[in-house]
């Protein structure tokens, strides 16, 4: 089973992130400060590290250098609220394998943490398994696009993660509180209708029965064509 170490100081987010991981099969130790962070990989075995940048005591970019200066060499995908270009590039210069801004959804945080836990297969093992295909749409996990027949389509950021919950979950109808959970995560609005907005963002672009409506359940995803 793999082990998953969580860096964050705020309480709610980091209970999000375990909840969720835990619920995938994953193993999770948390650190809530950077004395903790970088004491814990030298004696505990991690195949991937969540690290928030602005941590109690020294900055977590202080945590990333510290850990590949020592040769901690597990993939790290920094969390933080801070989305200047300058502070991603500091991120990755200094060993980041990905960055993510908060809010962010916990299906793409999913999907980045097994994206970057396959990466230690070789490359034509990740490059397959970065692909789901179903009917004859596929989505890439790499591009974040989707080819629907020969059509190649783009969609945002929250469209692409709701696609990719359609595409994990096949024949499982999905209700819209789970679809609330898994694309929007934390940031949202439970009284809002953005669940069905996005389900018609959705059909408009990979086809009018791609996602189909369960009566008095949710939806689930269906065929691209009509």
């Amino acid at each position: 089973m793999k082990q998953i170490l969580i860096v964050e100081d705020e309480t709610r987010i980091a209970a999000f992130i375990a909840k969720g991981l835990k619920a995938k099969g994953y193993n999770t130790t948390l650190a809530e400060d950077a004395d903790t962070a970088l004491a814990l990989p030298f004696g505990c075995q991690f195949d991937l590290a969540l690290l928030d940048l602005g941590l109690p005591g020294e900055d977590g970019l202080t945590v990333l250098e510290a850990w590949r200066g020592q040769g901690v060499n597990f993939p790290v995908i920094i969390l933080t609220a801070r989305d200047d270009v300058m502070d991603k590039v500091a991120g990755l210069k200094g060993g980041a394998d990905d960055y993510m801004t908060k809010p962010f959804s916990f299906a793409e945080l999913l999907a980045r943490i097994e994206v970057r836990l396959k990466a230690s297969n070789s490359s034509n093992q990740a490059q397959e398994k970065t692909q789901i295909l179903r009917g004859n749409m596929i989505l890439d996990l790499r591009t974040r696009k989707v080819q629907v027949g020969d059509r190649l389509v783009e969609l945002p950021a929250r469209e692409f993660t709701m696609a990719e919950v359609f595409f994990r979950h096949p024949g499982q109808v999905m209700t819209r509180q789970q679809l609330l959970d898994l694309v929007w995560g934390y940031d949202y609005d439970p009284g809002s209708n953005i669940v069905d907005v996005y389900v018609g963002y959705l059909r408009k672009k990979l086809g009018n029965k791609s996602i189909e409506t369960v009566r008095g359940m949710g939806y689930r995803l269906g065929s691209p064509k009509g």
